[in-house]
C-alpha cells in the first residue's frame, strides 16, 4: 500500500508572510486523515511547521502517520525550509513518541503551575525592587542579543533568529520598560544585587520570559527565590496559574522548575532538513 499527501486545498499566501497548505494522507488513493503544513510565524520561509496532524481512527498504529510526516518533511524541503517544527501536549505520548523516532528533537518545553491564594516568602535577606531606568537600558540589549543566540544555536539559521528577536521585542516591548502588565524587578540579598526577574501579567495568567541571577551568584539558591519573587507578583496581581518556557538541556533549570511544582504542558520539537 503507498501513502501519499493530496492537496484539499490552495497554497495560501497568508497576511503574516507565512505560507500554509492543507493535504489529506491517502493510501492508495483513500483518504485516511489530514495534515497542515505551512512556515513559521517566528521564523518565516526558514522554518516548516507541522500545524495539525490527524489519521482517522480505523487506520493508525499502521505507519500512516510516520509515511504523512516523512511527506511533509518533502514538500517542506522544496519550500527552501531548513528545519521543520511542531508542538505536541505533554499527554500526548503517541504523537510524542511519533515525531522522536523520526529524529525531531525536544527544543522546548512550556510548564505551568497552579498557584494557591497565599503567596510564599522569600528568604532570609532577600528582597525584590523594581529594575531602574538605568539599569533596563543595558540589560534590555543584552537580553535580546542573548535570545537570538539561543535560537540559532538550536539550528535555526542567523537571519531568521534575529528577525525574530526584533519581532518579539515590537510586540512585547512596545513601549519599552513602559509597557502595560510587563513587570521588571532586581532581586537583592543582604544588599547586594543578585539576580533579574521578567514577568508579563496577561488576561489569565502571569508568564515569567526571564529569570536569570546573576553569574557572580549562581549557584546559592537565588534561582528559586526569583521563581518565589514571580509567585508574589503573581499572587498579588491574582493570577492563579504561572508560565514558563524551558529550553532543552538547561537541566539546572528543569530540576528548580520540577522541584517547585512546574508541570509540562507541551513540547516543541524540531528537525533538520538536511
Amino acid at each position: 500500500m503507498t501513502t501519499t499527501l493530496r492537496p484539499s486545498g490552495p497554497l495560501r499566501q497568508n497576511a503574516d508572510g507565512t505560507r500554509s497548505r492543507h493535504y489529506q494522507v491517502c493510501v492508495n488513493s483513500r483518504p485516511v486523515g489530514a495534515i497542515h503544513l505551512g512556515t513559521s510565524a517566528a521564523f518565516g520561509d526558514a522554518v516548516a511547521r507541522v500545524h495539525h496532524l490527524r489519521i482517522e481512527e480505523p487506520d493508525r498504529r499502521r505507519g500512516r502517520g510516520t509515511f504523512a510526516l516523512l511527506a511533509a518533511e518533502e514538500v517542506a524541503r522544496g519550500w527552501g525550509c531548513a528545519l521543520i517544527e511542531t508542538t505536541v501536549p505533554a499527554d500526548a505520548e503517541p504523537a510524542l513518541r511519533l515525531v522522536r523516532a523520526l529524529g525531531y528533537a525536544v527544543r522546548n518545553r512550556g510548564m505551568e503551575k497552579r498557584l494557591g491564594t497565599v503567596p510564599p516568602a522569600l528568604p532570609a535577606g532577600s528582597r525584590a525592587r523594581p529594575m531602574t531606568e538605568a539599569e533596563f537600558g543595558p540589560w534590555h540589549a543584552d537580553e535580546w542579543e542573548g535570545y537570538a543566540r539561543t535560537w540559532i544555536e538550536r539550528g535555526v539559521p542567523e537571519k531568521a533568529a534575529y528577525a525574530k528577536a526584533r519581532r518579539d521585542q515590537e510586540q512585547l516591548l512596545p513601549q519599552g520598560m513602559a509597557t502595560e502588565n510587563m513587570l521588571f524587578s532586581v532581586l537583592e540579598h543582604e544588599g547586594t544585587r543578585v539576580g533579574v526577574l521578567w514577568l508579563a501579567l496577561r488576561e489569565d495568567n502571569a508568564f515569567v520570559f526571564k529569570v536569570e541571577a546573576d553569574a557572580a551568584h549562581r549557584g546559592r539558591g537565588h534561582g528559586r527565590a526569583l521563581m518565589l519573587l514571580a509567585e508574589i507578583q503573581a499572587i498579588s496581581a491574582g493570577r492563579r496559574v504561572l508560565g514558563l518556557n524551558v529550553f532543552a538541556g538547561n537541566t539546572p533549570a528543569e530540576r528548580l522548575y520540577a522541584s517547585l511544582g512546574y508541570e509540562t504542558t507541551q513540547y516543541a520539537l524540531q528537525k533538520p532538513l538536511l
